[in-house]
């Protein structure tokens, strides 16, 4: 079974030149804690809840002047829509991460797939089990 068998489609965005606030009433409306940033359809980075309270709100940003850009995960760990399930269960569980934006080819984005994605869509009942047991192992605190 691959993720295009079991990933959300037609998936919210924002985009890097967007105010947090912006994101952060996009998360309130769709009941979400994270969003795919794209530029078009291309994915540039992730943006969390938690980014924009632990390195926006925290260090004194406004929410109408700060742009998405400035504290999103400019890197994220993305999966293809015709890798097999297993695969990014691993994936999920190594980097302990409950959502993987999903991107064609291109890397335009196509879909994203969570952990509930695997736990009521797999058929292979042991991948969401074990990205869960590792995506909640405790991790070192980052002090940098």
């Amino acid at each position: 079974m691959s993720i295009r068998d079991i990933m959300t489609r037609d998936v919210q965005v924002v985009g890097p030149d967007e105010t947090i606030r912006k994101a952060a009433q996009l998360m309130d409306q769709l009941n979400v804690g994270v969003l795919p940033v794209c530029d078009g359809k291309k994915l540039v980075g992730m943006i969390t809840d938690r980014d924009i309270t632990v390195r926006a709100t925290s260090a004194g940003m406004a929410p109408d002047q700060c742009k998405v850009s400035e504290v999103m995960t400019t890197d994220p760990r993305y999966c293809y829509e015709d890798d097999p399930v297993n695969e990014v269960s691993r994936l999920m569980g190594s980097q302990q991460i409950r959502r993987v934006p999903v991107v064609d080819s291109n890397k335009r984005l196509v879909g994203i797939v969570s952990l509930g994605d695997l736990a009521t869509d797999a058929k292979d009942e042991r991948a969401a089990e074990t990205a869960l047991e590792n995506i909640s192992t405790p991790s070192e605190p980052d002090r940098t």
